[in-house]
């Protein structure tokens, strides 16, 4: 904020000084209207009673200013002064302070000319983080030898240097300078600030390994922060087995280079009793993959966090059986296996987060669940191996606002007791699972946001139950055997912003309800048998992902799709829409795939097309167009790296949410504990069906922004190819197959350095296979069958060694390997013939042809004269035929 207001400034602690009734000094006075100059930056108007007229000049007067019981201010004598979260971009004149000893301005826009002068020297305390300082940390610092505690965290000091000038500040006991991208080693002079309690380190860019002898002399540490660096190479763990005080260890992130070994044989049991242990996605102990053996001699620890380190094993309960304060447990993404089991009369009730999910933990979920964990907040069990009934006590869990057990082999009807008693849920993941029944009739789920209960075996008519559910963000029941029509009561969800009902049983018309749904980015109602068409009233403003392939709609393309700015997905395949593309879809600038597969669509392919310079993938396959291929089809992108949908492949929308926990108590503030909670569920990614190599294609997820392609087969397509879809180097599949497209392969086809898939079948081609096509190096799938093609083959080099005789065949003047078909002569002429052997071979030759011909001829002649003796019907027939076209003939 530009200024702070009056209620929300500073709080200054002032110490008065003894000096009689003479009122504030005036470098106090000036002191304050400079600090005043600094919130108000630049047009605020807090502390308006602070100002130099004569009759309140005596600043003890002021607002929020209070003078000693003399009466007198004393600004020398100041110490705490704390002007953080206030977005200010210029600070208070120091000079005047000197006393001071603790200084919080984080979270403001300060720059490090900012910081100049040596007026600080009694300075112990001081808090820059989240601020505008770049390149080197600034020269002042340095002259802080009384520092005890120093935060420059998430600015941006990326100059790795000037951070070892951090190593003169002998007394520091608290470093921060996470987020700031620092590259390269650490510096092995961190190992001289022997008073370090707090040391954290994450959110930069050091690479190298972590010198085990870095912490050998930090006997006091308490904290120690490692996280989403670029570490490589081994640590051993063992190493700070010595250090008595250790509380907090944090080593998360991609760290697949690293590899972290805590099984040590020489090693000891650890001299500290850890409260917070991070480590994940590191390759741990090695080969044995074991869980850390020291936890075991653990007894306090509220957060254990695993995850996908590849860990194998059974899972280890005997860490909450130890840990009775346990607050979040998270082994995620390991091979642990082994039954679920807490012990007799186990009760955690400090648990908050529980994740177990993408193990092979086998077995039923403990039916007493609710009471063993009564204040958890997060339960993640899903892609494991877990069968059984859903556990009724989950109702109990009163704060519960995330549960995910999709991708597991449950069952049953979802009991009532969860519908009712979990009040909190925000989140309900059950998809990928073998739940049965009806929709549920009723529910108490007023702070749903995600309801996903895809791909299971629910049935009936989707009932009313979630109407209670009015902050429904996301409604997945895609892949169930639901029937009946789509109700018209989902437009009483306003904050929709992602419906999937698609590999259903839904019949009827699209609801008017949809009409109310104007935040919706991601419909997917395919595969159903909706019919009619959309309803002109929708509100397609904000959608970004349209699927309604496989229904029974019908009529033009809708003009309610025109003009939609955020539309990425138009998918209308295989429906029954008549007519021809109306000259709109050019308006469509953001689309990025448009597939209309399948219709009964005709008239040419427009010149429209070639607005949409975004495209990557069009499908116009199996239609009635007729005409040529435009030309203009080249100015399209079709693979063209595409930063933005690298970035936007899916709906804005996902799974961000966390669970606070442990808190180290510091000087310097020092990021809390949240734990991600992380459902690969939660994230409906965006999905295209496109035929490629000769096979009908899925691409979702990271893969469907790599992807692009053309299909306009089996159309009714006329013309040459043109050589302008050479340009398209970025392409990676091209179908033209089916239609009846003549003349000859572009030569600059050979330009397509990225095509992977060319189907030119089935068409009326000649002429000769370009030779340069040999250079396409990416080409797996390549037919040229059934056309009228000649001459000799590519050479079978590179890609085209690879394709078989199917790829040619329908050709029968090309020549060459595969094919059984010499380009040579059958026999190569004598080198010095006889003189006369050319003629009489000519002439034996033309005799031979001559007696075969009139033989022939003679036969089929008499052989019709005796036919029509014979048969008196045809010969009636045929001078019927010859009287009536009589006067044709004598013309």
């Amino acid at each position: 904020m530009g200024a702070v207001t009056s209620g929300s400034f500073l709080w200054l602690l002032l110490v008065v000084g003894y000096y009689g009734c003479l009122g504030c000094l005036e470098d106090e006075r000036v002191g304050l209207l400079n600090l005043k100059a600094s919130i108000n930056h630049p047009n605020g108007t807090a502390l308006s009673s602070w100002g130099g007229d004569i009759i309140v000049a005596n600043c003890c007067r002021w607002e929020r200013v209070t003078c000693g019981f003399q009466g007198l201010l004393r600004l020398k004598k100041l110490r705490v002064l704390d002007v953080g979260r206030n977005d200010l971009t210029t600070i208070p004149v120091l000079s005047a302070l000197p006393s001071l000893k603790v200084l919080y301005l984080g979270s403001n826009r300060i720059n490090s000319s900012q910081l100049r002068g040596r007026y600080l020297s009694k300075l112990e305390v001081l808090d820059l983080k989240d601020n505008s300082l770049m390149g080197s940390v600034p020269s002042i610092i340095g002259t802080l030898n009384r520092l005890k505690s120093l935060s420059l965290g998430y600015n941006n000091l990326n100059d790795s240097l000037s951070i070892e000038g951090l190593c003169k500040l002998s007394d520091l006991e608290e470093l921060d300078i996470s987020g700031n991208g620092i590259d390269g080693n650490l510096p092995p002079c961190f190992n001289n600030l022997t008073s370090l309690r707090t040391l954290d380190l994450s959110g930069n860019n050091f690479k190298g390994t972590i010198p085990s002898s870095l912490f050998s002399s930090l006997k006091l540490l308490q904290y120690i922060s490692l996280s989403h660096n670029s570490f490589e190479g081994s640590f051993d763990f063992t190493s700070l087995f010595n250090l008595s005080k250790l509380e907090v260890f944090a080593l998360v992130g991609d760290n697949k280079n690293l590899k972290v070994e805590t099984e040590n044989s020489t090693s000891q049991h650890p001299l500290f009793q850890l409260r917070v242990f991070r480590l994940s996605e590191c390759v741990l102990n090695g080969e044995s993959r074991v869980i850390p053996s020291f936890l075991s001699n653990q007894y306090e620890l509220r957060i254990v966090d695993l995850r996908n380190n590849g860990i194998i094993g059974d899972i280890p309960t005997w860490l909450l059986v130890n840990n009775s304060k346990l607050e979040s447990f998270s082994l995620s993404g390991n091979q642990l296996r082994g039954p679920l089991a807490f012990g007799l009369n186990a009760k955690h009730a400090y648990m908050r987060h529980f994740d177990i999910s993408s193990n092979l933990i086998q077995g039923e979920i403990p039916p007493d669940i609710g009471s063993i964990l009564p204040n958890l907040q997060a339960l993640n069990m899903s892609r494991n191996a877990l069968h059984g009934n859903f556990p009724t006590s989950i109702g109990d869990m009163k704060i519960l606002f995330l549960l995910d057990l999709s991708n597991n082999n449950l069952s049953g009807l979802l009991p009532q007791h969860l519908l009712r008693g979990c009040i909190s849920l925000n989140f309900l993941i059950l998809s990928n699972n073998n739940f049965d029944g009806n929709f549920p009739a009723e529910s108490n789920l007023t702070s749903l946001l995600y309801l996903f209960l895809d791909n299971n075996s629910f049935s009936g008519k989707i009932s009313r139950g979630l109407l209670k559910s009015s902050t429904l963000e996301m409604l997945d029941l895609g892949k169930n055997s639901f029937s009946g029509h789509i109700p018209d009561w989902i437009g009483n969800f306003p904050k929709l912003i992602s419906v999937v009902l698609s590999k259903n049983h839904l019949e009827g018309v699209m609801p008017t309800g949809f009409c109310k749904l104007g935040k919706l980015q991601l419909l997917d109602l395919s595969s159903n048998k909706v019919g009619m068409s959309i309803p002109p009233c929708f509100n397609l403003s904000n959608m970004r992902f349209l699927y309604l392939q496989s229904n029974e709609l019908t009529g033009d393309i809708p003009n309610v799709l025109s003009g939609l700015p955020s539309l990425f997905i138009l998918d209308l395949k295989d429906n029954k829409f008549w007519g021809t593309i109306p000259p709109w879809i050019g308006s469509l600038t953001s689309l990025r795939v448009l597939l209309l597969r399948g219709n009964e669509l005709h008239g040419s392919i427009p010149f429209d097309l070639c607005r949409l310079r975004s495209i990557r993938m069009m499908d116009l396959s199996y239609n009635n167009f007729s005409g040529s291929i435009p030309p203009c089809l080249n100015n399209l992108s079709f693979g063209a790296l595409d930063r933005m949908f690298l970035t936007t492949a899916g709906p804005e929308f996902g799974l961000d949410y966390s669970v606070e926990t442990y808190s180290y108590e510091s000087q310097i503030y020092v990021n809390p504990f949240f734990i991600e909670l992380q459902s690969d569920s939660s994230n409906e990614d965006a999905k295209v069906d496109f035929t490629t190599k000769w096979r009908f294609e899925s691409y979702e997820g990271k893969v469907l922004p790599i992807m692009s392609g053309m299909d306009l087969s089996w159309n009714n397509l006329t013309g040459s190819i043109p050589p302008e879809l050479g340009d398209l180097s970025e392409i990676h599949s091209i179908n033209l197959s089916g239609n009846h497209l003549t003349g000859s392969i572009p030569e600059t086809f050979s330009n397509l350095k990225a095509i992977e898939s060319l189907d030119l079948s089935h068409n009326m081609l000649i002429g000769q296979i370009p030779p340069r096509m040999i250079e396409l190096n990416n080409l797996a799938a390549f037919t040229v069958a059934y056309n009228d093609l000649s001459g000799k083959l590519p050479e079978r080099k590179a890609q085209f060694a690879t394709f078989e005789e199917s790829s040619y065949e329908g050709n029968p003047l090309l020549c060459g390997l595969p094919l059984n078909r010499s380009c040579s002569p059958a026999r190569e002429a004598p080198k010095t013939p006889p003189a006369n052997s050319d003629n009489e071979e000519k002439e034996s030759w033309e005799v031979s042809f001559l007696w075969s011909f009139g033989g022939s001829f003679g036969v089929a002649f008499l052989g019709i004269i005796a036919f029509l003796y014979f048969n008196s019907y045809y010969r009636e027939l045929l001078f019927y035929f010859i009287a009536k076209n009589l006067t044709f003939l004598r013309l």
